[in-house]
């Protein structure tokens, strides 16, 4: 099978360094028109400039693409709204949105700032939430959709001085698992992808030698598998120096406790039931849960009669 992009157009935000400026060339070798975004900030989110979009734009062009720089802030919907605008002026759709835009403020809990938490929330959740928003309708009437959020290791396993960053990025797959349930039948598809490359934002963070082997090229080959048309729905792929896993969401089959034994001392007694893997499975909405519940429920209810 042949991934490619023609006659689509794909919006990456973030695309000015890194994960998305290797997202976009490919992206664009294989067909698609693409929108760089980039504000064009250092990697704590300060300053601002064109040129780092403008020279993906132009990489893309000198290949024989097309391509087209914006430099909106994520972080504020209507600079988005005005990149997604110019996009819909010259191509008339937008069929793929990465996104992928992203700072860092680290520090110990202790040690940060709400602004600093705020901030790195603001950009990396609320920019997803902003881009999302500006092509939701249009996808809907388009009847299709491909949408990747960029979740991270820190947000589903933690990491030591981000706690501000992994909170944005669990939180951008709780956004991701209710647009799949909202989207489904106009065809959009929404995964996330969690990737571990040397780029700007982890540069400093691991020696040279291992920067080496984690390529951004290695991150784009999963991105570009959840936004073609034959993409995963509701997928978190991890990716990173050659290795590919997927990260996935489980819920024990637990027990029941009738209402006159619902006290701390019987859930403890009954942990290893509540904790046991062996029949876990992966539920399709909150609702699901629920029915679960309800039906141990009702279960008892009617062993009793």
């Amino acid at each position: 099978m042949t991934v490619n992009f023609e006659g689509q157009v794909a919006i990456v935000t973030g695309a000015g360094n890194g994960l998305g400026r290797s997202h976009a060339l490919e992206l664009a070798a294989r067909g698609a028109k693409v929108v760089v975004n980039d504000l064009g900030g250092a990697r704590d989110g300060s300053g601002g400039g064109s040129e780092a979009a403008l020279e993906v734009v132009a990489a893309i062009e000198a290949n024989g693409g097309e391509a087209i720089a914006h430099g909106a802030n994520v972080a504020k919907f209507d600079e988005v709204e005005d990149m997604v605008k110019q996009a819909m002026d010259k191509w008339g759709r937008v069929d793929i949105l990465i996104n992928n835009a992203g700072i860092l403020r680290d520090k110990s809990f202790s040690k940060m700032g709400l602004d600093d938490f705020r901030l790195v929330m603001d950009v990396h959740l609320m920019g997803s939430v902003n881009c999302t928003k500006a092509v939701w309708e249009i996808m809907k009437e388009q009847g299709y959709g491909r949408i990747v959020m960029t979740t991270s290791s820190s947000g589903m396993y933690g990491n030591f001085g981000q706690t501000n960053y992994g909170a944005a990025k669990m939180a951008v797959l709780g956004l991701m698992n209710t647009l799949v349930l909202e989207g489904f039948k106009y065809d959009i598809r929404v995964n996330a992808l969690a990737p571990t490359a040397g780029t700007r934002m982890t540069e400093d963070l691991m020696p040279p030698e291992v920067l080496e082997m984690l390529t951004p090229e290695a991150v784009t080959a999963g991105a570009l598998t959840l936004c073609h048309k034959e993409a995963p729905n509701r997928l978190i792929l991890c990716a990173g120096a050659g290795g590919y896993a997927s990260t996935r969401l489980f819920e024990t089959e637990g027990t029941f406790i009738p209402a006159e034994d619902q006290t701390p001392e019987k859930v403890l007694e009954n942990w290893a039931d509540i904790t046991n893997t062996a029949n876990q499975s992966e539920l399709e909405s909150g609702l699901k849960q629920s029915e679960k519940f309800l039906g141990k429920a009702f279960a008892h209810i009617q062993s009793q009669s």
